[in-house]
């Protein structure tokens, strides 16, 4: 059963705190990137290693996200949230103090294991926080920190490298999650799932799968589709899975109940999710290095001019949240879609070696304000499908999802990319990033149909007027 504790638990301290937690783990998604020809300067390392310093962080973040969220079910969602705070802030430290490149592997991984925890908590808790007809505006607020902090990461990433070193990327953290631990556990409400046991057997298959595949598509690009170790890593990861979902048709209690497909509302915003989260990654991976190796724009350069862009979630997911508790989630999500599609596209046709700031902005505000309007709206509908036991499950499914798809995205762009360019030239850099991002832009143009499988929102009829005259007397039922 359910269980609510007061314990100074108020909506606006559950915003504050799920926001900036959820903008600390989304925030090292991409915040290396930027960062790496420093990073390789000062610890050495070859180009595999610097890949890991990125892939680390991804592949463990993606298989144990639901993992996480199901200790927190289990457990209790605020004190599993306070530890993988905890353990997040003091990988951060490490990170920030690895001597040698394998050392900062290890830190990264273990920053994703942390994040894997807290992450998928904070919808939890701030859905048991916040009253159902403010949920909205909310989710609306924390999808904009959490959107802004996934594509502003190559801008904070280069500023504090081009600025102060890029040892800051991680300190960065350190001061935010020493404040964000006891905060947590002095204002936010302690609450828990069904109680159920946890799946063991389910969480191996589920991780082991998700490793099996992510591991596969961040090593796709560097050691060739058709490598031993890439065939292998794909292979048995959707076997795992596979075997994962047979084994969550028949357990009792399972990690991820199969039922929850069986909605249209759950099925149609996951799929969504993990669509919008492969076009839009992989392309910020390379209009981000475009901006840099081809318009000759420094890190902190190339970060304000995709502003447009980056920083629209703050003005606009507000609003979308106040919007999606009036019309409802499936028109504001599929809108936002249909709109960074068009914005991909856009992208696509003005892009040459030597393009002007003023041809880009149009799209690059309309990829904006359509990613602004993805993010809250999105957060409804996976919750509001599921019952309130099953949230900590929805939300852990759901950001496995995301991850996984933003995984895929950077290496199905950076190969379609290899195969039709390179790095020789701005025109060969065009050449190549042209069709990945049409292939973006169709990918997120996909997700926007998926969202039209969602069911509309009911509109609460209007009540009853009793008719006039005396109110008759009640029959009361006698057992037979």
């Amino acid at each position: 059963m359910s269980q609510q504790t007061a314990h100074g638990g108020s909506a606006a301290w559950a915003l504050v705190i799920t926001s900036v937690a959820g903008f600390m783990a989304a925030l090292d998604n991409l915040v290396v990137t930027t960062a790496l020809p420093s990073i390789r300067e000062d610890l050495g390392g070859a180009l595999h290693d610097l890949e890991w310093t990125v892939s680390a962080y991804t592949l463990t973040f993606a298989v144990l996200l639901m993992f996480g969220a199901a200790l927190g079910d289990r457990f209790g969602r605020r004190r599993l949230f306070t530890v993988g705070i905890t353990v997040f802030t003091a990988a951060s430290a490490a990170a920030a103090m690895a001597s040698d490149i394998d050392s900062l592997i290890a830190a990264r991984a273990v920053q994703g294991a942390g994040a894997a925890v807290m992450m998928p908590l904070t919808l939890t808790l701030l859905t048991a926080a916040v009253p159902e007809a403010r949920r909205g505006a909310a989710y609306g607020i924390w999808g904009a920190v959490n959107g802004l902090a996934v594509a502003s990461g190559p801008l904070v990433g280069g500023s504090l490298t081009e600025h102060i070193s890029w040892q800051w990327i991680f300190w960065l953290n350190v001061p935010l999650g020493l404040i964000l631990i006891p905060l947590a556990r002095l204002r936010l409400a302690e609450s828990h799932g069904t109680g159920a046991p946890l799946d063991l057997p389910g969480t191996l298959l589920a991780s082991g799968g998700l490793f099996g595949i992510v591991y596969g598509l961040v090593r796709g690009p560097v050691d060739g589709w058709t490598a031993t170790v890439v065939l292998a890593g794909l292979s048995a990861g959707t076997a795992l899975l596979v075997g994962f979902v047979l084994h969550s048709i028949r357990a009792k209690n399972p990690m991820l109940p199969m039922r929850l497909f069986r909605s249209r509302a759950f099925a149609g915003i996951n799929a969504a999710s993990l669509l919008m989260f492969l076009g839009m990654f992989g392309s910020i991976f390379l209009l981000s290095q475009y901006m840099q190796g081809v318009l000759g724009y420094s890190p902190t350069e190339a970060g304000l001019r995709m502003l447009p862009w980056t920083g629209m979630p703050m003005l606009v997911a507000p609003i979308a949240g106040i919007l999606s508790d009036r019309v409802g989630g499936r028109p504001v999500v599929a809108t936002g879609l249909f709109l960074q599609a068009l914005g991909l596209g856009h992208l696509a046709l003005v892009a040459t070696a030597d393009a002007s700031y003023a041809a880009q902005l149009p799209a690059l505000i309309i990829s904006g304000i359509g990613m602004a309007l993805f993010f809250a709206p999105a957060s409804t509908l996976v919750m509001s499908s599921v019952r309130p036991k099953e949230q900590g499950i929805a939300s852990g499914a759901n950001n496995a999802l995301r991850e996984v798809g933003g995984a895929l995205g950077i290496a199905v762009m950076a190969s379609i990319f290899a195969s039709q360019g390179g790095y020789e030239s701005g025109r060969t850099f065009v050449d190549g990033m042209r069709p990945a991002l049409v292939t973006g832009a169709a990918v997120v143009a996909l997700a926007g149909v998926a969202t039209l499988f969602i069911p509309a929102r009911r509109r609460p009829t209007a009540p009853t007027v009793p008719p006039a005259g005396p109110t008759p007397e009640p029959v009361l039922e006698t057992a037979s």
